[in-house]
């Protein structure tokens, strides 16, 4: 897909895939030869490549503001992308393999949470925990979970209601009539979604990808101040030099 040498990683990535197929297969292979180690080690030190990043900015809570802006209408599509970005950046800015991945049995229904919790007085704002199941750092049984509050919620409750979901995957592809897919999203269309309504809000798709959110979210909390620690038991970064 791309001109020039592959990334390190991509080479790393991709000799684990053969070396577990070739174990699959009962054969043998060099693939955790001393030599082809080294060969990988000395080729990333002569290449000079910096490491990108995933996202050159982050999706903060500004940019996500305009972004909104455009999926204000009734249409299927927009209420959909309004319901898939917020959740994406409020429950800790989740990659876009586990944005398409969540079903509707991945949602669990709270009790409303006070909009001040010091004031016994204010409003009352909907609630729900997401199972994240299987992700980049967690196997399924670890039954990790974030929390929607408020607005998100509404967003996603409205896009199930109008697209009659029920029962299976979450957020799904929607035809130039409107009609709605069986199917689930796939990962990239994600990152797809994202760029193309940055592009409508009069912003650089190029300058931002899905994996924005993820710092988007880190970035908004420390903006407002929120210790890292606690963005971290949304964001489920595993390490603090991670996050």
């Amino acid at each position: 897909r791309t001109e020039g040498p592959h990334a390190p990683a991509t080479v790393r990535r991709r000799l684990s895939s053969w070396s577990t197929l070739t174990q699959w297969r009962g054969l043998t292979g060099a693939f955790d030869e001393p030599g082809l180690r080294a060969a990988i080690k000395l080729a990333v030190r002569a290449s000079g490549r910096p490491r990108g990043r995933k996202s050159p900015k982050a999706v903060t809570a500004d940019i996500l503001g305009a972004v909104l802006k455009v999926t204000s209408s009734e249409k299927p599509v927009d209420i959909r992308d309004r319901a898939l970005l917020l959740l994406a950046f409020a429950s800790g800015g989740r990659r876009r393999s586990e944005v398409a991945a969540l079903r509707v049995e991945d949602l669990v229904e709270e009790e409303h949470v006070l909009s001040d919790p010091a004031d016994p007085n204010s409003r009352l704002l909907p609630c729900l925990t997401i199972r994240l199941g299987r992700t980049k750092t967690a196997a399924a049984d670890e039954d990790e979970r974030v929390v929607l509050i408020g607005k998100p919620v509404s967003a996603l409750k409205i896009w199930l209601e109008h697209a009659n979901i029920t029962s299976g995957p979450l957020f799904r592809g929607i035809d130039r009539w409107g009609h709605i897919d069986r199917k689930g999203l796939e990962p990239q269309s994600v990152n797809l979604i994202l760029k193309t309504r940055i592009k409508a809000a009069g912003l650089d798709p190029t300058a931002y990808s899905a994996h924005g959110l993820r710092s988007g979210f880190l970035t908004e909390a420390a903006n407002r101040c929120i210790s890292l620690p606690e963005a971290m038991q949304q964001s489920r970064h595993k390490s603090t030099a991670q996050a």
